[in-house]
């Protein structure tokens, strides 16, 4: 899709001119890192080709439910995703969206329903980044022992080893070190009544802190592919720049509130597009990107 340049130009003008930067990022981020897509049973049985056969979807393996029925199931599906969120590099993107943030005089916050902890891959301070769905490199107790939200074992790419003709995890599961009970996930599942939200929680709080502090500011928030299936982070956005501007950055979901911007194309290229505009000696973006330059 062509991108009309006036628009783009005007969300580099926003940018440049804001005082405080909040980022949003939704799935749609971590696709140009080469992450899989999820959208549609198709898409994930094209990232899982075990789970069609099985009939499992996305919504029923992304279950805690898993962790106590099959653990081993359960942590099949998400010790594979750890060994592929720690061994894929986060894309360019995440550089330029640092950059403006160091640029911003009051500031910047991260606030993404990923759990790949991609954004302190990348060199963010973590203090500002809320992980509103949690992350997959923190576990809590099955058993709720007290020992809180604890890491998992972070200098260790594969921690745990998964056969992937079965997707069934082999060998010893991580266990709670309080108590020994198994462990899972501290993650935000569907139909999820157990997780434990107090890290995200204290996360939260810094970031309401902080808008609070910036209130009178000019804010922008560039949100990136946040999709409209599960809102979280499209709703966060649009409350928090309802008196700034809103860049939403969506292929297949770019509409936004009157008065902001949408940009109906990918993040990886519609960041270096408008970083290209920003930047000392302001330049137009090749015309072979997908953007209109004329």
């Amino acid at each position: 899709m062509i991108v009309p340049m006036k628009l783009m130009e005007k969300a580099a003008e926003a940018i440049r001119k804001a005082e405080a930067l909040l980022i949003g990022a939704g799935a749609g981020m971590g696709v140009d890192s080469g992450l899989p897509d999820f959208r549609g049973d198709r898409g994930f049985w094209r990232a899982y080709p075990p789970y069609e056969k099985l009939g499992l979807s996305f919504v029923e393996m992304a279950n805690p439910d898993w962790f106590a029925r099959d653990p081993q199931l359960g942590w099949g599906f998400y010790g594979h995703r750890v060994h592929m969120y720690r061994t894929v590099r986060p894309h360019r993107g995440f550089d330029i969206l640092k950059k403006w943030g160091a640029r911003m005089p009051l500031g910047f916050f991260v606030f993404t329903s990923n759990v790949d902890g991609h954004f302190q891959k990348a060199g963010f301070d973590p203090d500002r980044i809320v992980e509103v769905h949690g992350s997959i490199d923190w576990l809590q107790c099955m058993d709720r022992c007290g020992m809180g939200i604890f890491e998992l074992d972070p200098a260790n790419p594969r921690p745990v080893e998964v056969d992937e003709r079965t997707m069934r995890a082999a060998g010893r599961l991580p266990s709670c070190p309080g108590c020994g009970a198994l462990a899972r996930p501290n993650i935000l599942m569907f139909g999820d009544w157990g997780w434990d939200e107090s890290r995200t929680a204290r996360q939260q709080r810094r970031l309401n802190d902080w808008l609070k502090e910036i209130r009178n500011a000019r804010l922008v928030a560039v949100e990136c592919g946040a999709g409209e299936a599960v809102p979280t982070v499209r709703h966060f956005c649009e409350a928090a720049a309802s008196r700034g501007t809103l860049i939403r950055i969506n292929p297949l979901a770019p509409s936004v509130p009157a008065g902001h911007i949408g940009i109906p194309a990918g993040a990886l290229q519609t960041l270096q597009a408008l970083d290209a505009l920003i930047g000392e000696n302001p330049k137009r973006p090749e015309t072979d990107n997908g953007f209109d330059c004329f």
